[in-house]
């Protein structure tokens, strides 16, 4: 799995007392899909992938993927599907012909909208030409390919299995295979990078044109073979240069960032990923997926399934592993944990739109925000300042309860 598909889910505290709305219109419905094998476990990987075997349960996992989706098809009647996203673990590890009986089953139970966006995750060490056209073949239009870095030694460091070259290549088979629309997914902050070699990174992705570069820095995250035994890492002046150097750079190519860690050329940032940060729909199938729904009568239940392949393949064994409808006072923090990541906020409008709760709720922590400088001042747009930005852990502590 890259950031490129990241989404949240905190419980916090915020609004009990505001009486919630049934919703006027239901937001836009995305599907994830989760294939959790990977070739190797990398030591700063936090995702629920798992080391594959020799051969893959292709079939096996296809049948229960779908059936898993037969569990969800109530709470979605009527509604189409605007974009799907193929998470991981590594999907382009799976075969053509497994993932276009999946899109076909997909497809004769949740109507396709005419414009859909479906993204495959790939990592360059698993591209194969023949197969990366037949995944355009079955309508997969996007792909966002995890290169982390071009260097060598920092590959190894990351516990990469693909070498520089390998990543060059693989934009290039991309784009000989079809695909107009991708992604490269690229880290900074690495185990004894300068800035120089951040830069080196960046310059490289960038003359390979991708549509969209996410670029985040490495962080060093708990159950993670990093987190036991840490890399030295580059001091903060460091980090901050490679920040504000990075940022230039890729305005300056036309890579205008939306998010956080997202920056694409005009027209085209990932659409499954805008309609997390604004609190849209998605459903969550495979192992440890999430999903989250929204209901004409107001709820809002976030689900979560069974974690480990094994279980999950295991007919036993429930898919689903536990749902948590979402209480007023976890509405303010679940919605703006979501849009204040992105650059531009959301129209103020969307707050009740998509929680069926009033303005009114985010009153006491909208102007506590304000006033510290940390949230814009701005009526109709709910989005953080520059310096909200950098410090969004803190602007987000203002709708606690």
């Amino acid at each position: 799995m890259t950031r490129d598909s990241s989404a949240s889910s905190l419980i916090v505290g915020g609004a009990a007392s505001s009486p919630r709305a049934p919703l006027p219109t239901l937001p836009p419905l995305a599907l994830y899909i989760h294939i959790p094998w990977c070739v190797r476990k990398c030591p700063y990987c936090d995702f629920n992938s798992h080391t594959a075997s020799p051969v893959l349960p292709e079939q096996e996992y296809v049948d229960a993927l779908l059936a898993d989706l037969d569990q969800d098809l109530h709470a979605v009647y009527g509604r189409e599907i605007s974009s799907i996203f193929f998470g991981g673990g590594t999907p382009s590890l799976f075969s053509a012909e497994a993932l276009g009986r999946l899109l076909a089953g997909v497809e004769q139970r949740i109507p396709f909208a005419d414009d859909i966006e479906i993204t495959l995750e790939a990592n360059p060490g698993t591209f194969e030409q023949e197969k990366f056209v037949a995944y355009r073949k079955l309508g997969i239009n996007r792909l966002s390919i995890g290169i982390q870095s071009f260097q060598q030694e920092k590959l190894k460091a990351l516990g990469r299995i693909h070498n520089g070259d390998e990543a060059v290549r693989a934009a290039g088979m991309a784009r000989q295979a079809g695909f107009d629309n991708f992604n490269l997914d690229l880290m900074h902050g690495l185990p004894d990078q300068s800035l120089d070699d951040a830069l080196s990174d960046l310059r490289q992705a960038i003359a390979l044109n991708p549509t969209h570069i996410s670029w985040y820095q490495l962080t060093l995250e708990p159950n993670t073979v990093f987190w036991n035994q840490p890399p030295v890492l580059p001091e903060d002046d460091t980090l901050w240069d490679i920040q504000e150097a990075g940022q230039a750079l890729l305005a300056e190519h036309g890579y205008a960032q939306y998010e956080v860690s997202a920056y694409a050329q005009a027209g085209r940032p990932a659409r499954h990923n805008l309609n997390y940060w604004s609190f849209g729909d998605f459903i969550g199938i495979g192992a440890g997926a999430h999903g989250k729904l929204s209901h004409p009568d107001g709820r809002i239940v976030r689900t979560w399934k069974t974690r480990l392949p094994k279980d999950y393949l295991n007919p036993a064994k429930s898919f689903q592993a536990g749902e948590k409808a979402l209480t007023n006072d976890e509405m303010p923090f679940e919605f703006l944990m979501n849009a204040l990541r992105l650059t531009a906020g959301v129209e103020s409008r969307l707050y009740p739109e998509r929680t069926g709760l009033s303005l009114e709720s985010l009153a006491e922590g909208r102007a506590a925000a304000e006033q510290s400088g940390l949230l814009q001042v701005e009526p109709s747009r709910l989005a953080a300042t520059e310096r909200g930005q950098l410090f969004l852990n803190d602007l987000l502590q203002q709708f606690l309860s």
